[in-house]
């Protein structure tokens, strides 16, 4: 896909799921995804990619409330594992082999649009983010519910530095992700080619 639907743009999160459903029932199994993030782990910096290990959802919501179709899936999938192990140890392996930094962190996907507070920023760093988005984690779910394979990269566009934090730039936030775009094409399309 180019781009996707964001739950802020006032989609619910079951029409945010529909084009994994779509994926799958054309027979897509492996779902690679990436995102736009601001960087509150103080180790990483703007236009350096993160791959994403885990996640927290802070949408208040899942693209699975409502009633289940078991063809699709369990009405309880398991979520332990949400990003599939053995391509996250390709997708280090391909980025040490073409010298990409690449983090490893959990991803803390908010509803947004509007930009975090200071406060907010120290609390999504204490409950265990290493990054923070807004979009993303229902596609996730909504993979995981159908038994795909995913793996998910953020490209770092800011620094959430509660203590140093600077006005939301978007020329710079477009600039970082600019920087980072050919890295980020460079390691999906060795991912997608060595299947």
């Amino acid at each position: 896909m180019q781009g996707r639907f964001h739950f802020y743009e006032g989609y619910s999160l079951q029409q945010i799921a529909l084009p994994i459903r779509v994926m799958y029932m054309l027979g897509v199994r492996t779902l690679y995804l990436s995102n736009a993030a601001g960087a509150m782990n103080p180790d990483f910096k703007r236009g350096e990619l993160m791959l994403i290990d885990d996640h927290i959802n802070l949408l208040g919501s899942s693209p699975l409330i409502g009633p289940n179709d078991q063809e699709l899936g369990p009405r309880f999938p398991d979520m332990a594992t949400p990003y599939d192990k053995a391509l996250q140890s390709k997708a280090k392996r391909i980025a040490e082999e073409e010298n990409i930094p690449l983090h490893k962190g959990v991803y803390v996907c908010v509803p947004g649009p509007q930009i975090e507070t200071r406060a907010e920023y120290r609390y999504l760093r204490n409950i265990g983010g290493d990054v923070v988005g807004m979009s993303t984690v229902p596609e996730v779910i909504t993979a995981i519910h159908m038994g795909m394979k995913t793996c998910a990269v953020s490209v770092l566009t800011d620094e959430c530095n509660p203590d140093n934090l600077q006005p939301f730039n978007l020329e710079e936030i477009l600039a970082a992700a600019a920087k980072a775009e050919p890295l980020l094409t460079k390691l999906l399309t060795r991912m997608i080619t060595e299947s």
